[in-house]
C-alpha cells in the first residue's frame, strides 16, 4: 500500500505561512508523499514562492507540484519554480518521476492544465487565431500528460493537474464557467494510460469525487473542498482504482480565497 497526501489551492503568502505546517509535520507517520494540485501562491510572485517553499519545504516526505493559473498571474515562473525546487519541491509539468517505496514503484505524471470544457460543450479548433491558440494549449497539456504518463515504469500510476480533467468534480461551480475549470482532453489523456487516481484542485466551490469515463477515480483535492490540510489516498497492491480510499486530516478546518 502507498500512502499519498494532496492538497491544491493553498494561495500562500505572509498572512498564511504557518497554518498547514502543525498538520504537515505529521505526515511522515501518515503519508509516503505529499503531492500539491496548483495555485501554491495568490499572485504568483517569487516573495509568495519563498512562503510555500518555508511552509511546505523539509517535510520528511517527497513533495510533488504542479502549478496553477494563479501561479502564473505575474510572469515569474521560472523564479517560482527556482524557490521551490530549491526548497526541495518538485515542480512538474509534462514530466513525470517514480519514487520507490516499500509499498511499490508510486509514478506521478503532472501538468497544470488548460480550459477547453467538457463533451458537448467545449470549445472547438475552429474561427479566430485566438480560439484555436486557446484551444491548441488544452490540446498541447493533454498531449504532455499523457506523454509523461506513459513514459513511467512503476507498479502505481496518479495523475496530478491543476484544471480538472472531468466535469464530476465542478459540480457546485457555475456551469457558464465550466470551460474555464478543465476540459475533456486531460480526461482523456488519462483514460489512454493505466493509471490508478487523478488529482487536481482550481474548482474551489466544486465537489471532492469524479470519474473519467474510462472509470479513473478523480478526485478535487483543492483546499476550500476538502476543508482540511489534506486528504490522504491509499492505493493498494493489486493497481485496482476501487481500493483508492480519501481519508481526512482536520489539521485545518477554515478556507480561503
Amino acid at each position: 500500500m502507498i500512502r499519498i497526501a494532496a492538497v491544491g489551492d493553498v494561495h500562500m503568502d505572509e498572512d498564511v505561512v504557518g497554518r498547514f505546517r502543525p498538520a504537515l509535520d505529521e505526515l511522515p507517520d501518515c503519508a509516503d508523499v505529499l503531492l500539491l494540485a496548483g495555485d501554491l501562491t495568490r499572485h504568483g510572485t517569487e516573495a509568495e514562492a519563498r512562503c510555500v517553499a518555508r511552509e511546505f519545504g523539509g517535510l520528511g516526505v517527497p513533495v510533488l507540484t504542479v502549478l496553477g493559473n494563479h501561479d502564473h498571474q505575474s510572469d515569474q515562473v521560472p523564479q517560482v519554480v527556482k524557490v521551490l525546487e530549491d526548497a526541495g519541491i518538485r515542480v512538474l509539468e509534462g514530466e513525470g518521476t517514480v519514487l520507490e517505496f516499500p509499498g511499490g514503484r508510486l509514478g506521478v505524471a503532472g501538468v497544470k492544465g488548460f480550459g477547453g470544457g467538457f463533451a458537448g460543450r467545449c470549445a472547438s479548433d475552429f474561427g479566430e487565431p485566438e480560439m484555436k491558440a486557446f484551444v491548441r494549449t488544452t490540446n498541447e497539456s493533454a498531449r504532455a500528460l499523457e506523454a509523461a504518463l506513459r513514459g513511467l515504469d512503476c507498479d502505481l500510476l496518479v495523475a496530478l493537474t491543476h484544471y480538472s480533467p472531468v466535469p464530476d468534480t465542478l459540480a457546485g461551480e457555475p456551469l457558464e464557467i465550466y470551460p474555464f475549470l478543465g476540459s475533456y482532453q486531460l480526461g482523456q489523456a488519462i483514460d489512454s494510460t493505466p493509471t490508478a487516481l487523478a488529482l487536481h484542485g482550481h474548482a474551489h466551490a466544486g465537489s471532492e469525487r469524479g470519474t473519467t469515463p474510462g472509470g479513473v477515480r478523480v478526485r478535487n483535492v483543492a483546499h476550500p473542498v476538502i476543508k482540511q490540510a489534506y486528504s490522504i489516498f491509499h492505493l493498494g497492491d493489486h493497481l485496482d482504482a476501487s481500493e483508492v480510499s480519501g481519508i481526512g486530516h482536520s489539521g485545518i478546518q477554515q478556507s480561503w480565497s
